[in-house]
C-alpha cells in the first residue's frame, strides 16, 4: 500500500488528505481494507451508502440497468428518471426536478433557479442571503454560499450579492432582507459547520418572511436529507416547507447524483437554461430508485427514526460518563459529538480499533452510519469509542 501511495502522490491533485489504505470490499455496515481488515463504518462515503455496501436489492436494480444500457443524454425521454421524480414528487410537496450529479450541482441549479425567479418575477432581484458557518460546495457559486472563510480564502473574489447571517437569527437575517434579494439558503442541519440543527420557530419565521416578501427558500438538504432524520426530508421533521431543496449523497447510494425539487411556481426553468450530461442518467437513477423503494416500502425510514433516537440516546450517557464531551446534538442519524479539545486523535484510535469514523470541524465527530445500521452494530460502535476516549483521558 506504501507503493500505492507513491503512485497517487505522483499522479493525483492533493486535494484529499487521504488515509494510507485502501478499501476493496464491503457488506452491510462494515468495510475490509487491502489487508483483510475488517471496519465497522459510521461514515458511510460521508453520509452517502444510505444502504451499506453489496445491498442485495440495490445490486440487482444497478445490475440489470448496466446490462440494458447505462447513458444516452437527456436528448431522449429516460423511464428511470421520470419513475425517479414521479417517487420524490408523489412524497412531498413538490412538483418538479431536475437531476444532476452531486450536492454541489445541485446548490448551483437552485442557485441558477432562484436567480431566475428574480429575474423574472421579482423586478430583476439577484442577492443572496446564506449562513454563517454554512457550507454547500466548492464550486464557485456555491462556495460563494458557503459560510466559512477557510474554505474561501484562496479562491478570492468570489460571486457578488451574498450576504452572511449568523443561524438561527432571526433579527439578523431581517435585518439583511431588501429588496434586490431573490433567495436565502439554508441546511436544516449544518453539516460541515459542526452538525447544528435549526430551530423550528427560526424557519417558520423565515418561512413567513420569505412568502411575505416574494423570496425563494431554499432548503440545502444534501447531507440531511433522504432518510437521515427519519423522516424522507429533513424539512418535513421542523413541518417548514422550502419552495427549493437540493439533495444528492443518500439518494445514489453510493452512485453520483444530485437533484434539485420545486414546486410548480418556481418552475421557471426552460430549454437551454441549465443542463447537466450525465445528470439523472439510467444507471443511477436505477440506484435511487432502489433506495427510495427500501426507504419508503421497506420502512427504512422507521427503522433510521428508531435507530436514531437509539443512537442518540447511547451518546448522552456516554457524555454523561465522561467530562470530555461537551455536547451531543442532530436529529436521526445526523448526530455530532463535540469534544472539550480535538478529536483526531480519537478517531485514529477508533480506526485502529475496527471503527471508521469522520469529524464535522476540529472537536465535533459526526455520527452518519448506513441508514441500516442496527442497535447491535450501535452498541459495538460506542463500546469502541469509550474504550478510546478512557485510554485517552
Amino acid at each position: 500500500m506504501t507503493n500505492l501511495k507513491e503512485k497517487a502522490s505522483k499522479v493525483l491533485m492533493h486535494t484529499y488528505n487521504s488515509l494510507p489504505f485502501s478499501l476493496v470490499s464491503g457488506n452491510g455496515c462494515y468495510v475490509k481494507d487491502h489487508n483483510g481488515n475488517e471496519y465497522l463504518d459510521f461514515i458511510a462515503g460521508i453520509a452517502v451508502n444510505a444502504l451499506g455496501y453489496n445491498h442485495p436489492e440495490f445490486n440487482k436494480a444497478v445490475k440489470k440497468q448496466l446490462e440494458n444500457i447505462i447513458h444516452y443524454s437527456n436528448l431522449f425521454l429516460n423511464k428511470e428518471q421520470i419513475e425517479l421524480a414521479e417517487k420524490l414528487t408523489a412524497n412531498s410537496r413538490f412538483d418538479k426536478a431536475f437531476f444532476c450529479n452531486s450536492g454541489t450541482e445541485s446548490v448551483e441549479a437552485a442557485l441558477k433557479l432562484a436567480k431566475k425567479i428574480g429575474k423574472t418575477k421579482k423586478n430583476g432581484a439577484w442577492k443572496i442571503i446564506a449562513m454563517n458557518q454554512s457550507f454547500h460546495g466548492r464550486s464557485t457559486g456555491s462556495l460563494s454560499l458557503t459560510g466559512q472563510k477557510k474554505y474561501q480564502e484562496s479562491f478570492l473574489p468570489l460571486m457578488p450579492g451574498v450576504s452572511f447571517v449568523e443561524f438561527n437569527n432571526f433579527d439578523d437575517l431581517k435585518q439583511k432582507i431588501d429588496s434586490d434579494v431573490c433567495a436565502v439558503i439554508i441546511e436544516p442541519i449544518q453539516g460541515e459547520g459542526g452538525i447544528y440543527p435549526a430551530e423550528k420557530e427560526y424557519l417558520e419565521k423565515v418561512r413567513s418572511l420569505c412568502t411575505e416578501k416574494n423570496i425563494v427558500l431554499i432548503f440545502d438538504e444534501v447531507q440531511s436529507g433522504i432518510g437521515r432524520t427519519g423522516f424522507l426530508f429533513a424539512h418535513e421533521y421542523f413541518g417548514v416547507y422550502p419552495d427549493i431543496i437540493c439533495l444528492a449523497k443518500g439518494l445514489g447510494g453510493g452512485l453520483p447524483i444530485g437533484a434539485i425539487l420545486s414546486t410548480e411556481d418556481i418552475n421557471q426553468f426552460k430549454p437551454g437554461d441549465h443542463a447537466a450530461t450525465f445528470g439523472g442518467n439510467p444507471l443511477v437513477c436505477s440506484g435511487a430508485n432502489a433506495v427510495l423503494t427500501e426507504l419508503l416500502d421497506n420502512k427504512l425510514i422507521e427503522h433510521t427514526k428508531k435507530t436514531g433516537v437509539y443512537l442518540k440516546k447511547k451518546l448522552i450517557a456516554l457524555q454523561e460518563r465522561n467530562n470530555s464531551i461537551k455536547d451531543i446534538r442532530g436529529i436521526g442519524l445526523m448526530l455530532g459529538i463535540e469534544f472539550n479539545h480535538e478529536i483526531s486523535g480519537i478517531i485514529s484510535s477508533c480506526r485502529e480499533h475496527g471503527l471508521l469514523l469522520v469529524g464535522a470541524g476540529v472537536k465535533v465527530i459526526r455520527f452518519v452510519p448506513p441508514l441500516i445500521v442496527t442497535e447491535k452494530e450501535i452498541d459495538k460502535a460506542l463500546d469502541i469509542l469509550e474504550n478510546v476516549i478512557k485510554k485517552d483521558n
